[in-house]
């Protein structure tokens, strides 16, 4: 975290109590600017970092998503930047602490904002920005957008740096990194959260990073196909996986246990739609009582559960 966030014990302790964090983080959150990001090591060489669950803004650097980096014997592979240039450099810096291995590759889980406003701090790296075969189209014709509807939140210092920096390798299917007797296999997924969704996995210590196709905690939210990302849990339980980095939640969680959670809301979700659509009920109603069952189960679930449910109708409306 920065200097912003790091400049007032009473402003600091404010913002963190409204989040639930604990004295740890807060004590974190605390310390001196310029620090590295407070990373754990999950695994043999598999290091990650628990964003908070609260929306982006100029109290948390926007570092509100999980992030991580993998050590291979000739070089690094992070996954996802973080929400600034700020939380950027401060995972390179959490990188430089434990190894001197040049960072050869960024991995893009996918195109919001959280994940990828990080990006232009890897400028110096020489890292190869990765990403879905769908993601520069994404950050293209949303990149203008995130950069204007982000200011007022993130303030103009911790934008200031911020570019949107699109991939230059694309996956497409699956493919294989090698990061020096370290093989990680990248999997470009149907329209889900997103319909540029990628997700990571180390075949060393069996660890998935999922990116945004798991939430724990933090409600899901929809920007990709309800339908999609519900026919593709079967094929993400099936994944071997001895723990996993959820975009956002606890890390390491158990796998595919982590799953679960999300499927019971998407059921919900779904059965709440259907029935609605089948009874008549105009969008603008059936919106606001969605899922409302789930609402004690999730963090800033009134942030985004209308927006899910709103993507939900206009998708089941047609089936």
């Amino acid at each position: 975290m920065s200097g912003t966030t790091r400049r007032g014990v009473l402003k600091t302790a404010l913002v963190f109590a409204c989040c639930g964090m604990s004295h740890a983080r807060l004590a974190l959150a605390q310390s001196r600017p310029g620090d590295p990001l407070p990373v754990k090591q999950i695994a043999d060489g598999v290091f990650a970092f628990a964003g908070i669950p609260a929306m982006m803004n100029d109290q948390n650097d926007g570092e509100i998503c999980n992030v991580g980096f993998i050590i291979g014997d000739e070089a690094v592979a992070v996954i996802d930047s973080g929400g600034s240039v700020v939380e950027g450099k401060a995972l390179i810096g959490a990188i430089r602490a434990r190894t001197d291995r040049p960072i050869r590759y960024l991995i893009n889980t996918h195109m919001h904002p959280d994940h990828i406003f990080g990006n232009a701090a890897f400028d110096s790296t020489g890292a190869i920005i990765v990403g879905h075969r769908n993601l520069p189209r994404a950050l293209e014709s949303r990149g203008a957008y995130y950069l204007q509807s982000y200011r007022d939140a993130m303030g103009g210092d911790l934008m200031a740096d911020i570019r949107i920096v699109p991939p230059t390798k694309l996956i497409s299917d699956e493919e294989e990194l090698d990061l020096g007797n370290r093989k990680l296999t990248l999997k470009a997924w149907k329209p889900a959260h997103t319909d540029n969704d990628l997700s990571v996995f180390d075949h060393k210590t069996d660890t998935f990073f999922t990116g945004d196709l798991c939430f724990i905690g933090h409600l899901p939210t929809m920007d990709g196909s309800l339908l999609g990302w519900i026919a593709q849990l079967d094929i993400l339980n099936g994944i071997k996986a001895k723990s996993a980095v959820p975009g956002h939640g606890p890390i390491p969680s158990p796998w595919p246990q982590a799953l679960e959670a999300e499927r019971r809301y998407f059921d919900v979700l779904a059965s709440d739609m259907r029935k609605a659509i089948a009874d008549g009920v105009p969008m603008s109603d059936a919106v606001k009582s969605a899922a409302q069952r789930e609402r004690a189960n999730w963090k800033l679930f009134d942030e985004y559960n209308q927006r899910n449910a709103t993507a939900a109708f206009a998708e089941l409306e047609w089936e």
